[in-house]
């Protein structure tokens, strides 16, 4: 039954991603629209939490924050079908490569964070257009979107690794071999795996598996985002290097992440997924 759900949403994706990019997020506009109107328990965690960020925040930018968060979705058909693959190069701008392929050559690996924002679905499978990478997830409750997710998502190159014990030892050995690993920092982890740093102000729980990793071989750290442009324009993707080694203190080390992590919503505000309860308390449950 899994697999038969699994197939009938593959054809559904299939059929979208035949559909220009245009169109799709022209009905994600629709889509947010309504959203932006209608009650819900997202709407309202996103408002809440885009207030905590920016205080004087506008009702066009909360239109404006449901408006790219049907996009994200509406668009993903189009971005990860095969047919498409080529037409990334042609669609998503950058003019930091140099930064990364010189990381990458330098044979210590490459870390990669990204809060959710933009197109943050497509870094991963753009990136292993250049390099191998793994990503650590949270899979999925439902079996069928697991099933899904492994028919669409993987690319030869990037390795989903689950977010447990045996994920994180795949995740050292992609480093130790100079490759890159990939998080989305701004996800709560369990109790015992983060600890509490300043986001936007507000404490916030942050895991410290970055700065472990980091200290492995002491790779550089990228902050990566993936920009919408207006009107089906395409993407632009923003790199920026945290500098410093994060610092051997867990708290001081989620405090720098989380602090590029804010710097690069702060270049897209309203892609953000605001309605992402990042300030909710840890789950008592630890990786295993």
């Amino acid at each position: 039954m899994d697999k038969f759900l699994a197939a009938i949403v593959y054809v559904l994706f299939k059929a979208l991603g035949l559909l220009p990019l245009e169109v799709l997020q022209g009905i994600g506009t629709f889509l947010g629209l309504l959203a932006s109107v209608l009650p819900g328990s997202y709407r309202k965690e996103a408002y809440k939490n885009l207030r905590i960020a920016y205080p004087d925040a506008t009702p066009a930018m909360d239109k404006a924050a449901m408006i790219q968060l049907l996009q994200m979705f509406l668009e993903l058909p189009y971005l990860w079908a095969p047919r498409n693959a080529k037409k990334l190069n042609q669609i998503i701008q950058c003019d930091h490569w140099d930064l990364i392929d010189e990381a990458v050559d330098q044979g210590r690996g490459v870390i990669l964070i990204s809060p959710h924002i933009g197109s943050f679905e497509m870094l991963c499978p753009f990136y292993t257009f250049r390099h191998k990478a793994a990503v650590i997830f949270k899979e999925p409750r439902m079996k069928w979107l697991k099933i899904f997710i492994d028919w669409v998502r993987v690319t030869p190159d990037l390795k989903l690794v689950p977010a447990n014990q045996a994920g994180v030892k795949s995740l050292v050995k992609t480093l130790l071999k100079g490759h890159t690993v990939g998080f989305l920092p701004d996800q709560v982890p369990a109790l015992g795996d983060g600890v509490y740093a300043p986001f936007f102000g507000k404490d916030a729980y942050t895991m410290t598996l970055v700065q472990r990793v980091q200290s492995i071989k002491n790779s550089p750290i990228f902050t990566f985002g993936l920009e919408r442009l207006p009107k089906g324009k395409g993407y632009y993707l923003h790199i920026e290097q945290i500098k410093e080694t994060l610092s051997a203190d867990p708290e001081l080390a989620a405090a720098q992440m989380n602090v590029a992590l804010g710097n690069m919503i702060r270049k897209m505000p309203t892609q953000y997924l605001w309605g992402y309860r990042r300030y909710k308390e840890p789950k008592s449950l630890r990786l295993n």
